[in-house]
């Protein structure tokens, strides 16, 4: 463990932390020493021995009401930022720096006096750290680096899931639009058009996980382009690595995608028309108890999600079709096998399962006996013959739900371009300035083989995001500030913090 200072030798009197597996680290006070262990009096009463090795030095002439730049503590170790963090968070002070890295405390509560108007105007032009730290005062150094020195800058919002990672992307895009946005005319604006895109992306895009009710679960790069004299010219959304699994395999207590459900207590004719019904009934949908989320209606964000579309100008025909793929994916989910006559093959185990095989055909528009032939045979193809095999009942699921990944995920890319194509790229656009609003980290005492793809694929995604705008064809190379956004003060983000 390192930390910003010399090496203190720890003596009898000295004040330190040791680590405790309930609150993490507790303070306390050395008594005595043994060799390479200490005898401690903690400041809840017990009597404690440690390691040495394993002992920090704590810092006792730290501002009672914290600091708001970690780099001033004398100690920049685990338990004196985690100490920090928790003075100000007790003072409502969400917000800390660490030289340029701004860590954000989710309050779990809506705070609008310090993201209005009259903030924005404070921090617009304020020489960075001379204000209280701010998630607008990161978005104004980027955009003020990208004025005076012609660099395209970005921003990485990184943490863990359910730690306010997208609503912090919200207030980015938000004061960039007050600092370069066009005066309403005629329309909607460009930056409108991008944070109207936000209900469509979150129902396609999100899902409750076990800490969080609505986490992304894509990584999201939203490009906001510029002119020569600073002002929004154009957008882009790209979006990496969608959680394609989740479509066939949800763990409980979590959710499918949103849009399931959404679909599933949409208006009455609206289920009919699908042939819907409720959640429990698909396959898709109840491998995990869990199918409302509390205070929220489905019914009114699935009319919610419809106006959204509206807005950023998906026709109602394209609606249509999006959610038949929806209803169809569904019922995709419900097609059961049983063997067929000849050996290793498999059929439409009963009438269930052809019903919902003949609907989803119906959704999808194609031949229901071509549909059953792709799902029951593969096929090879060689330099001499098309051959097709017969698959068996197992093997006819697994092409079911690569069937069903593979629409959800073609479904998702398109809607992505669609609001591409409605917000307007400015091909001409002098610099950019992008944020970055990864997968959600979760870590767990025992932690599942999806879950470690996704952090895994989480440190590929940041590798990739740094190269790839290190090495932009813009003007200049780019800027990389990152925003720690974090909703329990533990370990895993304080190491990283220290390493970052």
């Amino acid at each position: 463990m390192c930390y910003h200072g010399t090496p203190v030798n720890i003596i009898v009197g000295s004040h330190v932390w040791i680590e405790d597996p309930e609150v993490s680290w507790i303070d306390g006070q050395v008594s005595k020493i043994n060799g390479k262990d200490a005898e401690i009096e903690t400041t809840n009463g017990k009597k404690v021995v440690a390691s040495l090795s394993k002992i920090l030095p704590k810092d006792m002439e730290a501002p009672p009401g914290g600091v708001d730049d970690m780099t001033k503590l004398s100690y920049l170790h685990e338990p004196g930022v985690l100490q920090n963090l928790k003075i100000r968070y007790e003072l409502n002070e969400i917000y800390t720096y660490t030289g340029n890295i701004l860590i954000a405390i989710n309050p779990f509560q809506r705070l609008p006096h310090i993201y209005g108007a009259h903030m924005m105007h404070q921090y617009k032009g304020a020489p960075f750290g001379e204000l209280s730290p701010h998630v607008f005062a990161v978005a104004d150094v980027a955009y003020r680096a990208m004025i005076h020195e012609g660099k395209s800058n970005s921003i990485l919002v990184s943490g863990e899931s359910g730690a306010g990672k997208t609503e912090t992307t919200k207030m980015l895009m938000q004061y960039l639009a007050f600092l370069g946005g066009r005066a309403a005319t005629e329309g909607r604006t460009v930056e409108q058009q991008v944070l109207e895109s936000n209900p469509v992306l979150e129902a396609f895009g999100n899902a409750k996980t076990v800490r969080n009710n609505n986490s992304s679960r894509f990584g999201k790069f939203v490009e906001i382009q510029f002119d020569k004299s600073g002002r929004i010219s154009g957008a882009a959304i790209r979006t990496y690595l969608l959680e394609r699994s989740r479509v066939c395999q949800v763990n409980d207590p979590e959710r499918n995608y949103h849009c399931f459900y959404l679909l599933c207590n949409a208006p009455q004719e609206e289920v009919e028309k699908y042939k819907l019904g409720n959640p429990r009934s698909f396959h898709y949908l109840n491998q995990s108890k869990c199918y409302e989320l509390a205070d929220v209606s489905d019914a009114r964000e699935y009319l919610a999600t419809r106006r959204a579309m509206d807005i950023v100008g998906i026709s109602q025909k394209d609606q249509e079709a999006i959610f038949r793929v929806v209803a169809a994916i569904l019922h995709i989910g419900n097609i059961e096998f049983t063997k067929g006559k000849e050996v290793d093959s498999s059929i439409p185990k009963d009438d269930t399962a052809k019903f919902h095989l003949k609907t989803t055909a119906e959704l999808l528009m194609c031949d229901i006996d071509a549909l059953e032939d792709a799902l029951c045979k593969r096929v090879m193809i060689t330099p001499e013959e098309v051959i097709k095999r017969s698959l068996d009942p197992q093997s006819a699921a697994v092409s079911r739900d690569g069937l069903a990944k593979t629409l959800y995920s073609r479904l998702f890319d398109w809607l992505v371009d669609k609001i591409n194509n409605s917000i307007g790229q400015d091909p001409n656009s002098k610099c950019l300035i992008g944020v970055l609003d990864i997968y959600g980290f979760e870590s767990f005492k025992s932690n599942s083989f999806e879950q470690f793809c996704i952090n895994f694929t989480n440190e590929k995604l940041q590798q990739h995001f740094n190269q790839a705008k290190s090495q932009t064809t813009l003007h200049t190379s780019s800027l990389l500030i990152a925003v720690f956004s974090v909703c329990d003060m533990i370990k895993s983000f304080t190491c990283l913090l220290l390493t970052a």
